[in-house]
C-alpha cells in the first residue's frame, strides 16, 4: 500500500476551507505555541498540588498519586483513540469539541467534592489533551515548506514552557487562594483559548474514504510500511526514555548524601529544563535549512556528552548542572527535528503518523520513568548514568541506518 492509498485522502469538497501549503501567519503561530503551553500545563498542575490532596480530600498519598497516573494515561488514550481522527475530521471543529471537553473536566475538577470525581475529571482532562498533537500536525500542514521546521519549533517551545512552568505556577496559586483556584482558572484559560481558536484557526479538509475502525488500523499499516517512522519513533522514545531516567532518578541522588536537599530545593531543579525550551525554535529552523539529519546526529552525541558529565555528579554540583542542561538540550532538539521530519509525510496522514511517534515516544518515556527507580535502588547513580550512555549508542545506532532517507522513502543529498 502506497502513501496516497491510505485512506483519509483529502477531500476536494470544501472549497472554503484553508489550502495545506499556504503558509501560516506569526499571530497564529504564537497562538498556537500559547495553546500548546496551556494545554499541556493541565497536565502538571497536580505534581505540586498531592499534599494538599491528602489533607483537603482525606485520602491516601498513594490515591492522591493517581491524580497524576491517570491523567498521563488519559492522555496516552486520546494519543492512540482520538488523534488519528485529525486526518479523517474537520480539525478546527475536532479542536474546539476537545478543549470544550477539557473546560469542562477542570471546572468539575476545581468543584470536585471527594477524590473519585477529582481523579475521574483530571483523566478526562488527559484524555482531551491530546488536541495539541492535532493543532502541531494542523500547523505544519498550513505552513510552507520552508517555514515548517520553524513553526514546529515555535510551538514546541510554547509546549515545554507550559511543562516547565505549570509546577510553579500551580504551587503559586495554591499557596496564595487554594488548589480548587488552580483549575477554576485553568479552566478559564482553556475556555477563552477554545474560542479564539474557534475564531482564528483556519479550516483544513476534511478526510474521506475511511471509517474509524480503518483509520485505527492505518496507524499500524503506516508504521509497518514506512521504515523512517518507525527510526524516528525508536530514537524519540529512546531520547525520552533518557530524560525521564534521570528526571526519575535524580531526586533520590539530590536527597542523599552528599547532597542532602530538600524536596523545594530539588524542584528548583526543574528550572533547568528553560534550556532544553530555548533550543525547540533553532532546532526546528535546522530542518528549514537541510541540516536536519547531521543535526540529529550532533544532538545524540550532546544526550552521550550529558550522561558522561551527570555521572560524575555525585562529586561536583557545576557537573551535575551543566549534565542536565546539556541532557535537556540534546533531547528537546531530537524531538523536535524528529517531529519536523515527520511532517515531510503527506498533509492527509500527518495525524495519524503524529499518533504513532507520540506513542512510541510516551511509552519511552514511561519505561525511563520505571527504569529510573529500578536502576539507582540496584546499582545507584553510576548505574542510571551507565543506562542511559548505552540507550545513547543505541540510537546513535539507529541514526546511522537513515542513509538520508525522506519520509517518502527516496534518497536525498546528505544534510
Amino acid at each position: 500500500m502506497t502513501l496516497d492509498q491510505i485512506p483519509g485522502t483529502p477531500s476536494q469538497r470544501h472549497a472554503t476551507t484553508a489550502a495545506p501549503g499556504a503558509g501560516i501567519s506569526r499571530p497564529l503561530v504564537l497562538l498556537l505555541a500559547v495553546a500548546c503551553g496551556l494545554i499541556v500545563a493541565n497536565n502538571y498542575y497536580a505534581q505540586p498540588l498531592l499534599p494538599d490532596f491528602t489533607r483537603a480530600l482525606h485520602i491516601s498519598t498513594s490515591t492522591a498519586g493517581l491524580t497524576v497516573t491517570l491523567n498521563q494515561l488519559g492522555y496516552a488514550v486520546g494519543l492512540v483513540l482520538l488523534v488519528p481522527l485529525g486526518d479523517l475530521l474537520a480539525r478546527r471543529t475536532l479542536v474546539t469539541v476537545l478543549l470544550s471537553i477539557d473546560t469542562l473536566a477542570l471546572l468539575a475538577a476545581a468543584l470536585a467534592p471527594g477524590a473519585f470525581t477529582l481523579i475521574a475529571m483530571l483523566t478526562v482532562a488527559g484524555i482531551s489533551g491530546c488536541a495539541i498533537n492535532i493543532l502541531i500536525p494542523a500547523a505544519a500542514t498550513l505552513a510552507r515548506d520552508d517555514q515548517r521546521g520553524g513553526v514546529v519549533g515555535t510551538l514546541m517551545t510554547g509546549l515545554l514552557l507550559g511543562i516547565l512552568l505549570a509546577r510553579t505556577v500551580a504551587g503559586a496559586i495554591d499557596e496564595a487562594i487554594g488548589w480548587r483556584w488552580v483549575y477554576g482558572i485553568a479552566a478559564l484559560a482553556i475556555a477563552v483559548l477554545t474560542l479564539a481558536l474557534r475564531l482564528n484557526l483556519p479550516d483544513l479538509p476534511a478526510g474521506r474514504g475511511a471509517g474509524y475502525p480503518k483509520l485505527l488500523a492505518s496507524v499500524a499499516t503506516l508504521v509497518r510500511n514506512e521504515p523512517f517512522l518507525r527510526r524516528r519513533m525508536a530514537i524519540g522514545a529512546i531520547g525520552f526514555c533518557c530524560f525521564q531516567l534521570l528526571w526519575t532518578a535524580l531526586p533520590f541522588m539530590l536527597s542523599g548524601a552528599p547532597y542532602h536537599y530538600s524536596a523545594a530545593v530539588i524542584g528548583l531543579f526543574g528550572l533547568l529544563g528553560a534550556a532544553g525550551a530555548g533550543c525547540a525554535q533553532p532546532a526546528g529552523r535546522l530542518e528549514d535549512r537541510g541540516a536536519a539529519h547531521a543535526a540529529t546526529g550532533v544532538l545524540l552525541l550532546v544526550i552521550g556528552a550529558a550522561w558522561a558529565l551527570s555521572a560524575g555528579g555525585t562529586g561536583s554540583l557545576a557537573l551535575l548542572i551543566a549534565g542536565i542542561l546539556v541532557l535537556d538540550i540534546g533531547v528537546q532538539g531530537v524531538h523536535v527535528l524528529n517531529q519536523a521530519r515527520m511532517y515531510g509525510y503527506p498533509a492527509h496522514i500527518r495525524s495519524r503518523v503524529t499518533s504513532a511517534y507520540m506513542t512510541a515516544y510516551f511509552l519511552g518515556g514511561s519505561l525511563g520513568g520505571a527504569l529510573g527507580v529500578a536502576l539507582y535502588t540496584a546499582a545507584g547513580w553510576a548505574g542510571v548514568c551507565a543506562t542511559g550512555g548505552t540507550l545513547t549508542i543505541l540510537a546513535l545506532l539507529l541514526w546511522l541506518t537513515d542513509r538520508h532517507r525522506s519520509p517518502t522513502g527516496q534518497e536525498t543529498p546528505p544534510a
